[in-house]
């Protein structure tokens, strides 16, 4: 039986991290809506402060400027607000050749889209299992299910956010805390325009390695997370498409990865022709 929302939300606190843009602002408009009172935190804190001023509802939301990096930080700020729901969704991303990828890249996508989860876990958790209460929402990817190259450092670190959450869920369920990861598959946010390197086109990639036509809509999305935070499930993967792909990789992931193979030979050859295309113009 799917829970109530606005019930399961209302008076709530929760802070979501990265909510500048993207997931994290839908999120946030989507917990003010269920009456929650949301702390916006980004590292650009006027962003976060545009997200707050992007919200309706009978709940609250407020701006904070917050690095995930930084340990001492992500602590100061749980321990100001002991929210009841923490959303651990700031991410980035490089997608490329991963010969190409730097090792101050590899250093950036482990530091924000691993140790930023992990220094919310450490700073959340403890709170909550003192009090009995509180739910963590980690944001992977479908990338934390299935593996592709030319993502391939996202990839990794989306995998360990989804085992994270799926490894920390079966020690919180006796201790009273929920513990959901949401893994979608493109989500039409900034970060589908960022960290391309060298020939790398994102939207294409995105898009047609995960058998999606159109990038989900990032409110529809969010509405999705909270009802399977409300109904306190482990895992979102979502749309439809991408869970049957996930779910054809389980039963034969020698053919998935097969086509993975192909799916990436074939992302050059379309890079290659971009390329080609674009010196063409310019001449």
């Amino acid at each position: 039986m799917r829970a109530d929302v606005d019930a399961h939300f209302a008076g709530r606190t929760a802070i979501v991290t990265g909510a500048g843009s993207g997931i994290g602002a839908a999120l946030t408009r989507a917990l003010v809506a269920a009456g929650a009172e949301v702390v916006c935190a980004d590292l650009d804190e006027v962003a976060a402060s545009r997200t707050v001023t992007s919200v309706t509802g009978p709940g609250t939301a407020r701006a904070a400027a917050l690095d995930v990096t930084d340990a001492a930080a992500v602590q100061a700020l749980v321990d100001s607000v002991d929210p009841d729901l923490l959303f651990n969704n700031a991410g980035i991303t490089f997608g490329g050749e991963t010969e190409d990828l730097t090792l101050a890249q590899w250093n950036a996508i482990i530091d924000v889209n691993i140790r930023g989860v992990v220094h919310g876990v450490a700073a959340a958790y403890p709170r909550m299992v003192r009090r009995g209460s509180g739910q963590i929402v980690n944001t992977a990817s479908m990338g934390g299910l299935m593996a592709a190259g030319l993502i391939t450092s996202y990839v990794m670190t989306k995998h360990a956010v989804v085992g994270l959450s799926l490894a920390l869920r079966t020690e919180a369920a006796a201790k009273g805390v929920g513990v959901t990861v949401v893994c979608p598959a493109a989500v039409d946010t900034p970060i589908l325009d960022k960290g391309y390197i060298g020939k790398f086109h994102g939207r294409d990639f995105y898009l047609k390695g995960q058998g999606v036509r159109h990038p989900l809509d990032p409110d529809v999305f969010a509405a999705e997370v909270l009802q399977t935070v409300a109904d306190d499930r482990a895992m979102l993967v979502t749309p439809r498409p991408a869970r049957i792909a996930w779910r054809l990789g389980r039963f034969f992931p020698g053919f998935v990865q097969k086509q993975a193979i192909g799916f990436v030979a074939k992302q050059r050859r379309l890079q290659d022709k971009r390329a080609r295309k674009a010196l063409k113009a310019a001449a």
